[in-house]
Formats: structure tokens, C-alpha cells, sequence
């Protein structure tokens, strides 16, 4: 999978997006910047599925590490100073 630049001054694309009238009005109403707060929203959005897909994709080997701590015990445990 290719990376996403996240930066929010990476070149800027218009797009159309739809979105119900009363939540359209009321930000306009707060005075909050339509564009911003999609931009923003959607930028969670990406990094919250970027975790999400790399956890599924790792998942079997956080599984293979928890069942080797489960039966062995931490690595190097035993050099611990607390």
C-alpha cells in the first residue's frame, strides 16, 4: 500500500461532497470552515484505517509474540534493574 501524505500543506484539490442542510447551516452559523473541518475529519479518518489495516495485517505475528511472552516469559526479563 502506497503512503499518504497526511500534511495539510500538501497541493489541494477541489472535490464536490455531500452533507445535510441542517449540519451544512449550523457550521455556517459557528462560522466553521467547511473545507478545514472535512479535511481534518477525513484526515483521522485515513489514520484510523491506516492502524486498523496494519493491525489485520500483523496480527498473526502480535499473536505468535503474546503466546511466546505467555510461555517463556519477557526476553531479557532477567536483566531488569526494577
Amino acid at each position: 500500500m502506497q503512503p499518504i501524505t497526511l500534511a495539510s500543506n500538501s497541493p489541494k484539490k477541489a472535490t464536490n461532497v455531500t452533507l445535510t442542510e441542517t449540519l451544512l447551516s449550523e457550521a455556517k452559523t459557528l462560522q466553521i470552515n467547511v473545507s478545514v473541518a472535512a479535511e481534518d475529519g477525513l484526515r483521522r479518518a485515513v489514520a484510523q484505517k491506516r492502524a486498523a489495516v496494519w493491525l489485520e495485517a500483523n496480527r498473526s505475528a502480535i499473536e505468535s509474540s503474546n503466546q511466546f511472552v505467555e510461555l517463556h516469559g519477557l526476553p531479557l526479563s532477567s536483566h531488569r534493574q526494577f
